[in-house]
């Protein structure tokens, strides 16, 4: 009994450590998301910060963590290259450049 009443004990107490190494696990399966879907790592930064200080961070939200106390923040940076956001390039031959 006492050996239950401490690995529970021990689990409480570690939860907190848990919890900042799963934001970085986190972090890393949307980094990795983001890179499979053609972007370059240094097209985008995602940053970790407190929920009251989401709105400011400039960015989307793209994820949370540590019990819902933080919010992973997509930004895109200048080198983005990307080209979802252009306008289509559609028409005939005989349309003039």
């Amino acid at each position: 009994m006492k050996k239950t009443l401490l690995a529970g004990l021990a689990v409480v107490m570690l939860a907190p450590l848990v919890a900042q190494a799963s934001c970085d696990t986190v972090k890393a399966d949307i980094a990795q998301k983001i890179v499979a879907n053609g972007l370059p790592e240094s097209g985008f930064k995602l940053d970790i910060v407190p929920n009251d200080q989401a709105d400011q961070a400039g960015g989307q939200v793209v994820g949370h963590c540590g019990n819902d106390s933080q919010k992973i923040i997509y930004t895109k940076t200048a080198g983005a290259g990307d080209e979802s956001n252009s306008s289509p390039k559609t028409g005939t031959s005989q349309d003039s450049n």
